[in-house]
Parts: C-alpha cells; structure tokens; sequence
C-alpha cells in the first residue's frame, strides 16, 4: 500500500470510529432527552449507549472467521510479552503457560477510552447542540491522553489490589478480542518479540 492509500485508509477509519462511537449514541440519547427532559440522565445514557456499541462491534466482528485468527495471534502476542516480562525465556513450552489477556492491550485502551468519555461528557450541558456535537469530536485527544496515561499508570502499579479490581473489566473484554492460539502462532509471535527486541536494544546502543 502507497502512503495515499494508506492516509486514505486512516481518514475513513478516523471517521468511521467517530462517527459510530461518539456521534451516534450522542443522536441516538437526544431522542431520548426529549422523554426525559434530563441532561443528566441523556449524558449517561449516550455513555451506556456508546458502551453498548462498543462491546456489540467487537462481538460481531469476532465472529467473522479471518478477525477470529487475527485474535489468536492476538493471544500469542500477549503471552510472548507477559513471559519476556517475566523473565522467561521465548519457547512455545513457556509462553504457553501465560494468560491471553494482558493490561496493556489496545482493548483495554479502548475500553478506558469509552470509560473516560462516559466521566467527561457526562458533565458538559447539552445546549446549544452545535457545542455538543463538537465537544463529542475535540475532546477526544484530551480523552485519549488521559486514557493512556490510565493505561500506563495501571501497568506501572499491576501489583496494587485496587489496580487489578479496577482495570478487571479490560481483562474480562478481552475474552472477545484473544483466541488460545496454536503452537505455529505462538512461533509467529515470539520471532516477532524476539524480532522486536532486538530492535529495541540496537537502538540503545546507537544512543549510547
């Protein structure tokens, strides 16, 4: 793929996402304000709503039969990084013995992503719409800094009880986006880690 094809790929997918997860729950709760005659319940309905379509895009495109060996590579990839961290060296026999999900997924970002607009929206007026429909679209830098610096935070502290409570939700979703891979896509995954790694340490010694 050129770089054209590629920004062009970016900008559907860009707006695709906005458009589903933001947007529409935002229109979908406006209906529903008008029953109501509640900001408040409106906003955390939109919340409940994205929430929703969240989970429901992730199941239904789990049961496409190319996405669900994507997600067994997904697996493997995880369990190749939480053996590297935890000291094991990358056989297939020891990165078997490791979970398929892992806190630090893009799953687990996502899902802090829908948590956090769910937090933060919930506190802008929903007058006038035009600011409504554009807080739903400029803020999502702001949640997706604050989203990964979650993110890394709950790396960083894994150990802590009310860490690992909080982040249990992220863990559970990934059941739907990680399959138990086969040995050959564990093989994948480790040369990847291996690969990766390698990388990462010719880096450091060019910088040092």
């Amino acid at each position: 793929m050129g770089k054209l094809s590629i920004t062009i790929m970016l900008i559907i997918s860009f707006v695709f996402g906005v458009s589903l997860f933001f947007l529409t729950p935002l229109f979908i709760s406006s209906l529903f304000e008008r029953i109501v005659d509640n900001a408040l319940i409106a906003n955390i309905l939109e919340g409940l709503i994205r929430l929703f379509l969240f989970i429901a895009y992730i199941w239904l495109i789990g049961k496409m039969g190319d996405v669900r060996r994507v997600f067994g590579y997904h697996g493997a990839e995880h369990m190749s990084v939480a053996a590297h961290e935890a000291g094991q060296h990358l056989t297939v026999e020891n990165v078997r013995k490791f979970p398929e999900a892992h806190p630090r997924c893009g799953t687990s970002f996502l899902m802090t992503v829908v948590t956090v607009s769910i937090l933060l929206f919930v506190l802008i007026p929903r007058e006038p719409f035009w600011m409504l429909i554009g807080s739903r679209i400029v803020l999502i830098p702001l949640i997706a800094t604050i989203s990964y610096e979650l993110i890394r935070y709950a790396g960083i502290h894994s150990d802590q009880f009310w860490i690992r409570l909080l982040t249990r939700p992220n863990l559970i979703l990934q059941n739907l986006t990680t399959r138990p891979p086969d040995d050959q896509m564990l093989e994948v995954a480790i040369d990847a880690m291996t690969y990766a790694l390698e990388l990462d340490n010719t880096d450091s010694k060019n910088q040092g």
